[in-house]
């Protein structure tokens, strides 16, 4: 599993669903390697553990949840393929293993919690806050509404992750990061370095002559899988989304003007102003205060008298659309800027308002917006045809028809690839045009075969993309004379290379036996450069990350050779200083470091502990019934 993870966090995607998964409470890693178990419990059943059995059902609700959220964060669908691919079935099934280990231990244990602290838990989280800084049930069963919960069964999670977090904290407790181990990581990380050095290029290498036919003959003889053409597919595509379909000229500006004044607030940039406010619950109390500001008090004296802090009045920058309070919107955008309102009676009691500076709106005209609006009203027309037409594509394919043929038909947007290679790229070398770059077309291609019917891919938001494959080129061995430019100058590349490889063993050598930097330069006719403040891991100006890697591996005065990103460059180096920081662990640095080591002693602690629980209660798992829902094989012994 440990590999899958550190593979799959390799790739964008990856590494953007890997810092979420890894955000929840804990991945169980013991659970791995167990096999499939079916004994003791149902084939209905994904995983029991210890007397709770994850049902196939429910094991589906939570692995779709999941990836919907995972999706809609990262703003495009996560297919099961590419799920599989980066190990996110064995990890979300790690993670309600682990899950499901905690509320067990927590039955056990006989654990609970008051409804008074999951209501107070729910109340002070900030993503259900409104403008004016306070709950807001409507903003609350919007956001769980739209995470895919019920109310009931939103609480019902809160308790227990409550109740998982109570158990993970009292195992892991209050860890403190030994000072030797923060010390190291710290200097480790902002140790820097100097070094002095000499850029050896192709113009250091001399003239290089062209190579005689026999040697271009056996150079490419020696090394043929370089030049092997690879195998190309020919391919046909169909678009089938709203954007292809759409005809914005198809708009008149009569349709495009209704919608322009319909949507006219969100053709510019509302109105936005400073607003604070103070809530009395009565309104006589709000009646007093208002005339006491009119004979001098301020907003700011008034607020102090009731024990407020700034950030008790504080609505912030806000526009009139984020006030939920209609009369307290009215009211705050009637107000010139520093003037303080008279009450105002709002939903949940009667205000006092004050507004500060006040920033102005812009409004686009429906001439500078004409040509996206057309747009958008002919994508959206466009997205009520797309049923009714990928059943008439269905419908021809089932048929027999080629999807050339039905495009022609319906008149769709068709794209031939006369032959793309795995990387994507045409026989010139050049990447294939007018393919999008999700979902993975090339990878489709190459996985399906001549004469297939192949189910459409999905193309984000609301689109399909169907494929044929129509021929097949395989691998072969290309002979010199289609590929004599390229290797001749790959075998200039390594003749370079080669001088310059022996030009800098030459220099190491002399270095090593006492000689100065500045002395094997003037030998060679080449220039000492410097470089200061490298750090560990990172490219300085025009240096290579290579030459900053090989300076952190030796010690102060000593020399090494280190080729650059390309053969034709090459570096000899001499480190001149090595700058350790004094230790202070009240730096951001140290104290970023601190929490993270911090963090990971407590998940090693609490991955222990889940563990052993595990050992003690016993978990098995039904890799028959995983399959019903990811799909494919797991892998799970990997």
């Amino acid at each position: 599993m440990l590999r899958g993870i550190h593979k799959a966090s390799s790739t964008w995607l990856g590494k953007a669903v890997m810092g979420v998964i890894m955000g929840g409470l804990i991945i169980s890693f013991a659970i791995w390697g167990i096999g499939d178990i079916f004994r003791g419990f149902g084939v209905n059943s994904v995983a029991k553990i210890g007397g709770t059995e994850i049902s196939i059902e429910q094991f589906r609700a939570y692995y779709t949840d999941k990836l919907q959220q995972l999706g809609q964060r990262m703003r495009r669908p996560i297919s099961n393929d590419q799920a599989r691919a980066l190990g996110l079935d064995r990890q979300l099934l790690g993670q309600l293993v682990a899950e499901t280990t905690l509320d067990e231990q927590a039955r056990k244990l006989r654990l609970g919690l008051a409804d008074k602290d999951i209501a107070d838990r729910i109340t002070s989280d900030p993503a259900f806050r409104g403008a004016n800084g306070q709950f807001e049930r409507a903003r609350f069963e919007q956001v769980i509404r739209n995470a895919g919960f019920s109310e009931g069964r939103f609480v019902a999670e809160q308790r227990n992750v409550m109740l998982r977090r109570q158990i993970a904290q009292t195992v892991s407790g209050d860890l403190k990061v030994p000072d030797t181990t923060l010390k190291s990581l710290v200097q480790y990380q902002t140790e820097k370095r100097a070094i002095q050095y000499i850029a050896l290029t192709a113009a250091q290498a001399g003239d290089v002559a062209a190579p005689s036919t026999d040697d271009l003959a056996k150079y490419f003889e020696s090394r043929k899988i370089l030049f092997r053409a690879p195998e190309y597919r020919k391919a046909t595509l169909l678009f089938l989304s709203p954007a292809d379909l759409a005809k914005p000229e198809a708009i008149s500006d009569a349709d495009a003007k209704a919608a322009y004044a319909a949507r006219k607030d969100t053709f510019g940039t509302p109105e936005k102003r400073e607003l604070r406010q103070i809530v009395f619950a009565k309104p006589e109390e709000a009646a007093a205060a208002s005339e006491r500001v009119t004979k001098g008090l301020s907003f700011a004296d008034l607020a102090k008298e009731r024990g407020m802090k700034d950030g008790d009045t504080d609505v912030g920058t806000v526009a009139k659309a984020d006030i939920i309070d209609p009369a307290v919107a009215d009211a705050a955008f009637a107000l010139k800027a520093g003037e303080t309102s008279a009450p105002v009676k709002g939903t949940f009691g009667t205000v006092l308002l004050q507004v500060g500076k006040i920033e102005a709106g812009t409004q686009k005209t429906y001439e500078e917006v004409a040509a996206d609006l057309k747009r958008d009203l002919a994508e959206t027309r466009a997205r009520s045809e797309i049923n009714a037409l990928r059943d008439k594509i269905e419908d021809d394919r089932a048929g027999g028809a080629t999807l050339a043929e039905t495009a022609k038909k319906l008149n769709l947007k068709s794209v031939d690839i006369a032959a793309v290679d795995r990387a994507g790229r045409a026989p010139d070398g050049q990447p294939v045009t007018g393919l999008p770059q999700q979902p993975d077309v090339v990878g489709s291609i190459f996985a399906s075969d001549v004469g297939v019917d192949n189910d459409a891919l999905q193309l984000p938001p609301n689109g399909y993309l169907y494929y044929d494959v129509t021929g097949i080129t395989p691998a072969r061995e290309r002979t010199l004379d289609e590929v004599k430019d390229q290797v001749a100058a790959r075998w200039r590349d390594d003749e370079i290379a080669k001088r310059l490889q022996a030009k800098a063993d030459d220099m190491l050598a002399k270095l090593k036996a006492g000689s100065t930097l500045a002395q094997v330069a003037a030998d060679n006719g080449a220039k000492v450069d410097t470089a200061a403040d490298l750090v560990r891991g990172k490219a300085a100006g025009f240096l290579p990350v290579k030459v900053t890697d090989a300076a952190f591996k030796l010690a102060k005065d000593a020399p090494a050779s280190v080729e650059g990103d390309t053969p034709a460059a090459r570096y000899v180096l001499v480190v001149t200083a090595v700058t350790d920081p004094a230790f202070d662990a009240n730096t951001p640095e140290s104290k970023q470091m601190a929490a993270s080591l911090q963090n990971s002693f407590a998940d090693d602690i609490v991955g222990q502990y889940i563990a052993k629980i595990e050992a003690e209660i016993g978990v098995t798992l039904n890799q028959a019934a995983l399959n019903q829902v990811v799909g494919g094989g797991t892998g799970l012994n990997n």
